[in-house]
């Protein structure tokens, strides 16, 4: 029997419980922090020392947290199933939780690229990038984060994973922010879609949704039962 695929888009509900801080949330950066002060091409063409001190702080608390239960489940489903997973999230607890089929929508913390040249990407690990710091090519080196005002380069491959889907999970994300938000209504129209979040989410398709109102950890636990006893 063929292996299903099971296609997992995550947001930042499922880093929560590792302690990374969400925009949207009480107590969230949103609070802290004008969003597009930090997190747009506008912003960072305004003050780019203050975005880089934002980001700097976003890797120094990713290198002290660890994947959560929710992460780690995911990474176990592999022994079953083929499993993609496709992440609104720029820190790397998928890959540290066993992930093997990561696929980044919004760029990722621990790498750095050129200014000028998207292709152009470094690992930087957890360090700072230093003011006035250059990439190769000698302009400014930035974080490898896709801001609002700027395009979602890995929506086509994200697109292609989910049309080819047996099984859509969606955790740990409001459904706000496209062009992410849309991928759902791109999956086969007879598979099982599953939405995980002890909140509302904001979906509004016709689409026949299965529903677990957990936190992500939780709620990927009984995703996992589900699915394996199957």
């Amino acid at each position: 029997m063929d292996t299903k695929n099971i296609v997992v888009l995550t947001g930042a509900g499922v880093s929560a419980e590792s302690g990374i801080k969400t925009f949207r949330d009480s107590g969230g950066l949103w609070e802290e922090y004008d969003v597009m002060t930090v997190a747009s091409i506008d912003g960072w063409r305004r003050n780019p020392a203050l975005v880089q001190e934002f980001y700097n702080k976003r890797r120094k608390e990713l290198e002290s947290a660890e994947p959560n239960e929710a992460h780690r489940i995911l990474a176990r489903l592999e022994e079953k199933f083929n499993v993609e997973i496709i992440t609104q999230n720029v820190d790397n607890l998928h890959e540290r939780g066993g992930s093997t089929k990561v696929t980044h929508l919004h760029g990722e913390l621990t790498k750095a690229r050129s200014s000028e040249n998207l292709s152009l990407i470094s690992e930087i690990g957890y360090r700072a990038i230093e003011k006035g710091e250059k990439a190769s090519d000698g302009s400014m080196l930035r974080p490898h984060i896709v801001w609002f005002g700027e395009a979602v380069d890995m929506m086509e491959p994200a697109v292609e994973k989910v049309m080819r889907a047996d099984i859509l999970v969606i955790a740990g994300t409001s459904m706000n922010v496209y062009p992410a938000a849309g991928l759902v209504e791109y999956a086969p129209r007879n598979i099982p879609v599953y939405i995980i979040d002890p909140n509302d989410v904001n979906y509004t398709g016709n689409r026949k949704i299965i529903f677990i109102r957990e936190k992500a950890s939780i709620g990927m636990k009984r995703l996992y039962d589900i699915l394996t006893a199957q």
